[in-house]
């Protein structure tokens, strides 16, 4: 059984957001506020005065745990490197149809789409998001494109079978640009962006 004290540095982790004292209060159940703000107060101080990368902080009405602001520079490269590109609709929507009818040819995928392909294929190549599996026995032998494992992180799937049914599928992606990072959107070779 965890102790107080690591139930909540457990949920001051587990938040991206200050955790204000009456929650931390309610999720022990069994403490007063005074005792949590001892127990508070006792993590701030081996944070402190450990050599640990992260402080507790007391802000906007609530706890936090941080990086340590002499880490920054470190976090900020992270960040940086793990953020999420925006995709435009069209490459979304290539995206969804190389991962429902994979392995499938540029060709196959332009004529679902109704437009050149080229552009949005590049882009979800340069993100990792679909790669080239080999070539199609047909007539001049076309690549064929299938997901990668960056795809299923993109989407929160541990495999292809996790895929949602097809009627299912727009709200998913929408959810998911929604809460990506409102950074640069990808340009596409199609007029999209």
């Amino acid at each position: 059984m965890p102790t107080p004290k690591q139930i909540l540095e457990a949920v001051l982790f587990a938040s991206d957001v200050p955790v204000g004292l009456a929650v931390l209060v309610e999720v022990l159940g069994d403490r007063s506020p005074e005792d949590v703000r001892r127990l508070l107060a006792d993590l701030r101080e081996e944070y402190e005065h450990g050599d640990r990368g992260v402080v507790l902080v007391e802000l906007a009405g609530g706890y936090q745990i941080l990086s340590r602001k002499e880490c920054s520079p470190w976090v900020e490269q992270m960040l940086r490197s793990r953020r999420k590109i925006r995709l435009s609709k069209a490459a979304l929507e290539a995206l969804a149809i190389v991962a429902y009818r994979q392995p499938i040819t540029k060709v196959e995928i332009d004529l679902i789409r109704g437009v050149d392909s080229a552009g949005v294929l590049h882009t979800l190549l340069e993100r990792t998001l679909v790669t080239i599996r080999g070539r199609s026995k047909g007539v001049g032998r076309p690549l064929l494109y299938s997901t990668t494992p960056e795809f299923l992180a993109y989407m929160g799937l541990n495999d292809l079978s996790d895929l949602p049914e097809l009627k299912e599928l727009g709200p998913v992606l929408e959810e998911r640009e929604r809460v990506a990072e409102p950074t640069a959107e990808v340009t596409t070779g199609d007029g999209a962006s």
